[in-house]
């Protein structure tokens, strides 16, 4: 008999204004002083501060951690976990994209299962024993979804890789899902962090752990994301809402069920070559469609029809796979992602050891279709 679990935030807000609600949460649950965990960017465009403002305004106490770079490493999470205790607070604010809300999980996990701060035993299915320090989510950015998920990923710089950390117990407890907070996203990182979405909901859709109540959001999300990313790219507020939304349930559902084989590939390119997740997704994810596209069934079919592909409904099996593969492709070279990992600044001779990185990696194992190292290798030199 197969079980399946479905964990989601206690609380979620979503809609222009969202974040008014922020300090309503901290004092309804009692919270005395909170951690704000940011980054210097969000703090001088005056980002985080829109949140760190509605706690002024209701006399709430905090300290501000900004300690948080692109692809977070051991140690800017043992640097939070001090700044936390230094700061006495009983919860956190993590406001940003992957990067901050991942440390911040992390941070919370610490903080109450300090046998865990060496951070690397973390990785993978950890055995936590308590809830983290209650976190509030605000993301600020249409893509990694990390205010909904039990996972997140850290960067272990001195054996150049990234690990995922899979915890029920890391959750933020209230997500603010507000796209003013998305307005300031530059195109790039709009493009990149959408596309992570689709491919967030694509690999969820075609994991081997999928199921109906996860498809049903995933062939929402895919719908939603494919058909406003082009609108939001350009700045569209409205196209900004539905991505905020359609990153969301996508988040969902691939936090229950885990991902496939782009997360996998994606993780090492990061690592190696500082490269943004995002990126590194989007630029893989039609090549491991097209991989995978034999061991699917009838959901490319679906996701055709769900992206508007023309005639979906009645082509060929072959046809529609083909077709789904080309309209994300096609969706990725308009919202400007590259087209090549020699773009991303990968070398052929450092493909080898990505390739046994990316076949360990914790998201590789859920891919519809099982890979060997040396065709993930090839895989890798088919987009140099």
């Amino acid at each position: 008999m197969v079980v399946n679990r479905m964990i989601l935030n206690e609380t979620s807000y979503f809609g222009k204004g969202a974040i008014q609600e922020v300090a309503n949460e901290a004092k309804k649950r009692g919270f005395k002083k909170a951690l704000v965990v940011t980054d210097k960017d969000l703090l001088k465009f005056e980002v985080a501060t829109k949140v760190t403002a509605i706690l002024d305004e209701a006399e709430l106490s905090y300290e501000i951690f900004d300690g948080i770079v692109p692809n977070p490493s051991i140690e800017d999470v043992q640097a939070g976990v001090k700044a936390c205790q230094a700061a006495e607070a009983d919860y956190i604010v993590a406001i940003g994209g992957g990067s901050p809300i991942d440390t911040a999980k992390a941070i919370g996990i610490i903080i109450t299962n300090p046998d865990f701060s060496d951070v690397i035993s973390l990785e993978g299915p950890a055995d936590t024993k308590k809830p983290a320090l209650p976190i509030l989510a605000v993301p600020t950015t249409s893509g990694t979804a990390a205010e909904v998920t039990i996972n997140y990923v850290i960067t272990d710089k001195e054996n150049q890789r990234k690990f995922v950390c899979v915890d029920p117990h890391d959750i933020p407890v209230v997500a603010f899902v507000d796209s003013d907070m998305m307005m300031g996203m530059p195109k790039g990182l709009c493009a990149s962090t959408g596309m992570d979405a689709l491919t967030h909901a694509i690999e969820g859709f075609i994991t081997k752990g999928a199921w109906e109540m996860t498809d049903m959001f995933h062939i929402k999300a895919i719908g939603i994301i494919s058909h406003a990313l082009r609108d939001s790219v350009a700045g569209n507020q409205e196209a900004r809402e539905k991505m905020a939304l359609g990153q969301y349930i996508a988040g969902m559902g691939f936090s229950n069920v885990g991902l496939g084989l782009v997360h996998g590939m994606a993780h090492p390119l990061s690592a190696w070559y500082d490269t943004p997740h995002g990126v590194a997704c989007a630029t893989l994810l039609p090549l491991i469609m097209d991989f995978n596209k034999d061991h699917t069934g009838e959901k490319y079919r679906e996701i055709a029809i769900a992206m508007g592909v023309e005639g979906a409904a009645d082509m060929p099996l072959a046809e529609v796979r083909d077709a789904a593969v080309q309209a994300v492709k096609q969706l990725g070279i308009d919202v400007g992602i590259p087209q090549s990992l020699t773009e991303l600044g990968m070398k052929e001779e450092d493909v080898q050891k990505i390739a046994e990185d990316a076949f360990r990696d914790v998201c590789s194992p859920g891919n519809p279709r099982d890979a060997t190292v040396e065709e993930i290798i090839a895989l890798y030199k088919s987009m140099l």
